[in-house]
């Protein structure tokens, strides 16, 4: 077993957390206001942004050209990530150069890239690598009961797909090749998937008098 599934093995109470958290659970069965959902789509561009950068910072440490030219990749598939957003800020009415970060969502950036600037490419790897993990996860679970024909139905099919899958499992052979096992890395990745969960969690706070979609 590689050094990402262990680490993905120790702290399966936390993707647990997240998978069933109401907010998916209500992305999956259509109930999840209108207004949390355009609250989330704001939020995760946002992060988005800065996820992106950081897959940038990780492309100029890299130690060899391969992971260079993977890293610059991956940035790739955020940024196709965030024209999936753009659609969704249209069809919810969210002005994207308005968005303001919330708590949870700057804490995570700022995580985010203060370890891609202040620390070697492994360590950023590996506090990138539960977010795209989870994604896969939460995407993959949730379609086992069947994609849904609702609106929010376009989430789950895109978190659930093949080409998802694969971005996860690329940054996961990076976290492989250049991190080694110790406190940074464990503390690193759980802080990430603690952030997963609050962002979640953030999200379905922000409207709870909202209507029902």
């Amino acid at each position: 077993m590689g050094l990402s599934q262990q680490l993905w093995q120790t702290n399966l109470d936390l993707v647990q957390a997240s998978l069933e958290h109401p907010f998916i659970q209500g992305i999956y069965d259509g109930t999840l206001p209108k207004a949390n959902f355009a609250y989330y789509v704001g939020q995760d561009a946002f992060f988005l942004e800065a996820f992106a950068r950081a897959y940038s910072i990780a492309a100029a440490k890299a130690p060899d050209w391969d992971g260079f030219r993977a890293f610059h990749d991956l940035g790739g598939g955020v940024l196709e990530e965030l024209q999936l957003h753009g659609r969704y800020a249209q069809t919810w009415g969210v002005d994207l150069a308005q968005v303001h970060p919330g708590a949870a969502t700057r804490r995570y950036t700022d995580f985010l890239l203060a370890t891609a600037w202040s620390q070697e490419v492994g360590i950023t790897a590996v506090a990138m690598s539960p977010c795209m993990r989870l994604y896969a996860h939460i995407g993959q679970s949730l379609a086992t009961k069947g994609i849904p024909s609702h609106p929010y139905g376009d989430w789950v099919a895109t978190y659930s797909g093949d080409g998802f899958e694969v971005l996860a499992q690329q940054l996961e052979t990076f976290v492989d090749r250049y991190s080694r096992d110790g406190e940074p890395v464990q503390m690193a990745y759980r802080y990430a998937l603690e952030c997963e969960r609050d962002f979640f969690q953030a999200a379905w706070e922000i409207y709870r008098a909202a209507p029902i979609a």
